[in-house]
């Protein structure tokens, strides 16, 4: 009896593997998108789900190869295959020179500027129509805005304008959206450099500013301006700073450098020393507060001790008291978001100007104990409302459009470390939201105007067009991005917030490791013969 061999049929990306061709990615696969047109071709870095991508050497875009075109049906939209981006995306000189600075009232604000957000399509968005998408996950818009915007060639899918919102939208479908971006004042302190060699820069960062950019800040933040007014690019950032905490930030300016000290930071051989003002007389003795810490909202930026939270731990030791508050050293031997300030207020003592954990809306015991009588949702209300009868929203970081926008559970908590990134937002930028994507300016005029549907659909097409970008890369005169007709925030006026209201007093004072150790100065509000 004759045996014949079997030949075994291999899938397809089997044998493209074996041929030394690379097979299309599969089904669901969401690379990063590659530059295209338009005013800032720089997506924010950060695959969703992760810390803001480090910066790392410029990556050059590698398409994969383009597969056969299946036949589609009649009247199929085909949609194009994604592109691969390197990793490593690094900020440069393009980056930078997006828009520039100015100084006024002791704030650095950047002026308005057109920018990119870019996306792929995701799959719980497969099979919807665009408008549905906006609709329910970008509510921080009218609808007639976007319907503007698509008038006016901001909307562009798989780079072709957007004609049509009821479009049906597929895997792999690329969103391109261009928004006339605003960011929130910062502090004009200057960030002093402490230390600087071939394989780091130590810095001294000033409360208010995010180290990287995330939410609504992007040129007002520590990377943007060491490569705008310092020259310092490519750094890779080694550890975080609370957006409203001063002090020591290291960066290495070698992946290697980086991954070394990395190695120090799991190892837990990494020490850091912080000081900060709290309300009351603090115990004299030593006290370890050991309490797990939930996070309550990425979009505010709220956390509280949980038994369902993460473990953690800080000791704590007074250095003064001045008869109504105490400065406190504080040793934190693990890394949770707002794990002091969190800790401080378990135990009864908040940090004096504290924007979070120093409020009314925590109860009559500000929190002490964990005592709070409060659902996490009617707290994070009372938090809101406390800051809005303040007009003081700006201080959190967030705009009442951010209230208004959905996403929550994606969204960044109130921190210039983002320790949570969102899937980037194609409208707004919420690619990290939260604590930063927050806007704090001026306020004497709601975030979203009354009656801005009508507004926005008796805008003349022409006027929009003639505004809305530079399609043809001609030069336009200075100042010709200041207003836009489709920006909300180019209607609205905003209070400022005080230097003053920027600065909370917690600050990073030391970080030391195996072969490193560098220090800050102490602060004057931690000074002992300091007043209030």
């Amino acid at each position: 009896m004759r045996h014949g061999v079997r030949r075994a049929v291999w899938p397809a990306w089997v044998r493209a593997a074996g041929s030394g061709v690379r097979p299309p990615p599969p089904r669901g696969y969401m690379a990063e998108p590659g530059p295209g047109p338009g005013p800032a071709r720089q997506e924010e870095p950060g695959p969703p789900g992760k810390e803001e991508a480090e910066p790392g050497p410029p990556g050059k875009e590698e398409a994969a190869p383009a597969p056969k075109k299946r036949r589609l049906a009649g009247g199929e939209r085909y949609v194009p295959p994604p592109r691969k981006l390197n990793a490593g995306v690094s900020f440069g000189a393009e980056h930078f020179a997006e828009t520039s600075y100015y100084f006024e009232g002791g704030l650095r604000k950047v002026r308005p500027y057109y920018f990119d957000f870019r996306t792929y399509c995701k799959g719980r968005w497969v099979g919807r129509s665009l408008l549905h998408v906006f609709g329910t996950e970008f509510r921080a818009q009218p609808l007639a805005y976007y319907r503007a915007a698509a008038r006016a060639g901001r909307l562009r899918l798989n780079e072709e304008p957007v004609r049509d919102l009821d479009i049906v939208l597929k895997n792999n479908d690329f969103l391109r959206n261009t928004v006339h971006r605003h960011e929130p004042p910062v502090t004009a302190q200057p960030i002093r450099i402490l230390a600087e060699d071939e394989e780091v820069v130590v810095v001294d960062k000033p409360s208010s500013l995010p180290v990287h950019p995330c939410g609504r800040f992007r040129h007002n933040t520590v990377i943007f301006i060491l490569g705008k007014e310092h020259g310092l690019r490519e750094l890779h950032t080694l550890h975080r700073l609370d957006r409203m905490t001063s002090g020591v930030l290291m960066f290495a300016k070698t992946a290697a450098v980086s991954k070394r000290i990395d190695e120090q930071v799991r190892q837990r051989q990494l020490e850091k020393e912080y000081i900060c003002r709290v309300v009351g007389e603090f115990p004299e003795h030593e006290v370890v507060c050991e309490e797990p810490i939930l996070v309550v909202s990425y979009k505010v930026g709220v956390c509280r001790v949980d038994p369902k939270g993460k473990p953690c731990q800080t000791l704590f030791q007074r250095v003064s008291y001045n008869g109504s508050s105490s400065v406190v050293r504080c040793l934190p031997r693990t890394g949770r978001t707002h794990q002091i300030r969190v800790h401080l207020q378990f135990l009864g003592h908040p940090i004096v100007n504290d924007p979070i954990y120093n409020m009314e809306a925590w109860g009559p015991d500000r929190g002490k104990g964990g005592k709070i009588g409060k659902t996490d949702e009617e707290l994070l209300k009372a938090l809101v409302e406390e800051h809005r009868s303040k007009q003081s929203l700006e201080v959190l970081g967030i705009g009442e459009e951010d209230l208004n926008s959905s996403g929550e559970g994606k969204d960044c908590g109130n921190s210039g470390d983002c320790t949570k990134s969102a899937e980037t937002d194609p409208v707004n930028g919420s690619s990290c939201p939260a604590e930063d994507e927050k806007d704090p300016e001026r306020n004497d005029v709601a975030a979203c105007p009354l009656n801005s549907d009508i507004n926005l659909e008796m805008l003349d097409k022409d006027k929009e067009l003639s505004l809305c970008g530079n399609p043809d890369g001609q030069t336009r005169e200075k100042g010709w991005e200041e207003k836009d007709p489709l920006c909300v925030e180019c209607r609205t006026s905003r209070r400022d917030p005080s230097p003053k209201e920027l600065v909370m007093f917690l600050h990073a004072l030391r970080y030391k490791g195996a072969d490193f150790e560098y220090c800050s100065s102490m602060p004057e509000w931690a000074m002992e013969d300091w007043e209030e």
